[in-house]
């Protein structure tokens, strides 16, 4: 059985680890001047990769959400109200897009048999160390919407509110997702 000082260390790892991933994409200049789709390019692309990667663990795969999350963009882009709008529908067509990728994939297993998940790349396992790599093989294991919701809290750095906004279910269902989740995960983790 696991302690509440254990669950605590388990829970500062996955936000520590979540954390230095956000800090490390958090230092993107500001542009000057009026806003351009290829500032926000530039500023937030390989925040979402990275957000996408951690949905969907395949590079790959999370450069393709995340490349059709700014076609969408574009597309929409004379409609477009504020810089604001834009990263938030961006956050939500990446967040939409790795669901569409999960379900996707998860009736591709219902007709094949399973296969092997793809390794991680070399680069992404180097920037992190052994412990941060248990976190995030870990929170692969989690049911998708558990995983949604902790990256979106730790790596996304969004409150309760904006998790809600991105997902599409209500607050009280962010809050207690995050919990399980974190349980979830802290049983996963005990288990290494």
């Amino acid at each position: 059985m696991v302690g509440p000082e254990q669950n605590s260390g388990g829970i500062a790892r996955v936000q520590d680890t979540l954390t230095n991933l956000r800090i490390q994409d958090d230092a993107a200049p500001a542009p000057t001047g009026p806003l351009t789709l290829e500032d926000l390019y530039r500023q937030h692309r390989m925040r979402l990769v990275r957000l996408a990667l951690l949905l969907v663990d395949e590079p790959a795969t999370a450069e393709d959400v995340v490349q059709e999350a700014f076609t969408g963009l574009h597309r929409n882009w004379s409609n477009l109200r504020d810089a604001q709008a834009a990263v938030g529908y961006l956050r939500t067509a990446v967040v939409n897009g790795s669901r569409s990728v999960l379900r996707r994939r998860k009736t591709a297993r219902d007709y094949t048999p399973p296969h092997v998940a793809n390794a991680r790349s070399a680069e992404s396992l180097a920037m992190l160390t052994a412990e941060h790599q248990a976190v995030v093989a870990a929170l692969s294991q989690l049911p998708p919407r558990q995983r949604e919701v902790l990256v979106l809290r730790y790596y996304g750095d969004l409150s309760e509110a904006e998790i809600a906004e991105a997902t599409g279910i209500s607050k009280g269902t962010v809050k207690s997702t995050a919990s399980r989740a974190l349980d979830a995960l802290q049983k996963i983790m005990a288990g290494r």
